[in-house]
């Protein structure tokens, strides 16, 4: 079994992408964004979070406003 972490936390998430934590939390509470809710914890998981990159990389702005 691989070492590799399934999911990151939302601090993993936004040292990873190098973006604050109010950031990170935006970009959680998007309606688009593959987040996983367990009890009050908030993990992604890092194979839809790629995915997801993927699909909005490209130049395109993400509007942070487009919370849940």
């Amino acid at each position: 079994m691989s070492d590799q972490k399934y999911t990151l936390t939302v601090r993993e998430f936004a040292q990873r992408l190098g973006v604050s934590m109010p950031t990170a939390y935006q970009l959680c509470n998007r309606a688009d964004f593959p987040l996983l809710r367990i009890g009050r914890r908030m993990l992604i998981p890092v194979e839809r979070l790629e995915e997801w990159i993927r699909a909005h990389a490209g130049g395109d702005v993400i509007d942070l406003t487009n919370a849940r």
